[in-house]
């Protein structure tokens, strides 16, 4: 089986309310879909929601690198062989986890295909639990965040996800009025994604909100502080993540080293793809670091290959792949029974594509053939 063409898809995801985080607030999620075809007939999809301010990508330079340098390095290779599509994509880039991730999310799908199972089963079998999602709340007004903790309780939730890191006294009432909204016993992780700054404040703030009995903060510092994260766990006993600062095996080496976080979160879109999230949650694994499968807000296709490393690793003990809940409009079918995602076992990623609908988001189109 050999690559023939892929087909690129520069998309807008139509958000149902914007997604406000520390550094960026979208309406819409631009993203990658690329369709990869064989000389067999089968044909895999991928997706690449690349962020600036954590893989240093752009819808515009995963375009580029994608028609200029990633696909024209893989056409005649075959898919199934996932190590090698890695080892061809980087002696092209370095770097460029989103962009590479969209082929390699669509391999697996081939490869799935290709053997009728689903990818969960080709990295090693589905664990019995469900994976799960939280709530994940944008920064708004406290009085705003606590009606929405409320209803996504009644929606079926059992967790809620905050974002922080705009307004340091607003941040203490936000977490303060969803905590009141929900009563003791609901989970409530926060997520600063680099919003703190500096360590003094993030140890500031750890402790003031230390009362609301928050289950870990994510990420309180500068992305290129990673070193600095074992001496804010010195001082804190909440539990601490890894987000930005969690990007490739090299970081996770340091953090390993100085046993400064408990948790890291790993994004196929920053570490390229399925393959190497799964080496990364292996990686983990030997040390006893927990993990989460993160998101940037991607749509089914991203959202199911994550779910689907999760399924395959005991050491990941959350999933926050919640994007196909926040569109009004999805290009595909994977589906919640919250908290709990509907996984299938169904080839491949498992998920029919709404050709008519992602024809329909597309704003851009690129051939790359043979």
């Amino acid at each position: 089986m050999k690559i023939t063409k892929v087909d690129i898809h520069k998309i807008e995801l139509p958000l149902k309310e914007p997604f406000i985080i520390s550094y960026a607030r979208y309406d819409v999620m631009p993203a990658i879909i690329v369709k990869v075809y064989t000389d067999n007939g089968l044909v895999g999809y991928g997706e690449s929601l690349p962020d600036e301010h954590v893989t240093g990508e752009s819808v515009h330079s995963v375009l580029a690198a994608l028609k200029y340098q990633l696909i024209p390095a893989i056409l005649g290779k075959d898919p199934r062989n996932i190590q090698q599509l890695h080892t061809t994509m980087d002696g092209e880039l370095v770097g460029n986890g989103a962009a590479k991730a969209a082929l390699d999310i669509a391999c697996y799908d081939l490869l799935g295909k290709y053997s009728n199972l689903p990818i969960y089963s080709l990295l090693g079998g589905r664990k019995h639990e469900d994976p799960t999602i939280p709530m994940v709340l944008s920064i708004l007004e406290p009085n705003v965040l606590a009606k929405q903790a409320k209803e996504a309780i009644r929606d079926g939730y059992h967790e809620i996800k905050m974002k922080l890191g705009v307004d340091f006294e607003a941040d203490i009432e936000r977490v303060r009025a969803v905590r009141e909204a929900v009563g003791p016993n609901i989970l409530i992780r926060i997520d600063v994604n680099q919003g703190w700054g500096s360590i003094q404040v993030a140890k500031q703030m750890i402790e003031r909100l230390s009362e609301f009995r928050v289950t870990w903060i994510e990420q309180p510092i500068k992305a290129m502080d990673v070193s600095l994260f074992r001496s804010l766990k010195e001082s804190s006993n909440t539990p601490l993540m890894a987000d930005e600062s969690m990007v490739s095996p090299q970081d996770l080496r340091t953090l390993i080293e100085h046993r400064s976080v408990d948790y890291i979160n790993i994004k196929l879109m920053k570490c390229g793809g399925i393959y190497p999230a799964y080496q990364l949650a292996t990686q983990a694994s030997l040390f006893g670091i927990k993990c989460q499968i993160g998101s940037m807000v991607e749509s089914s296709i991203a959202s199911s290959a994550g779910f689907h490393v999760a399924l395959a690793k005991e050491n990941i003990i959350s999933t926050e792949l919640s994007g196909p809940t926040k569109f009004t409009t999805d290009i595909g079918d994977l589906t919640y029974s919250l908290p709990k995602v509907n996984m299938t076992d169904r080839p491949g990623l498992g998920i029919h594509i709404k050709e008519d609908t992602l024809f329909h988001l597309s704003k851009a189109f690129e051939e790359v053939i043979i």
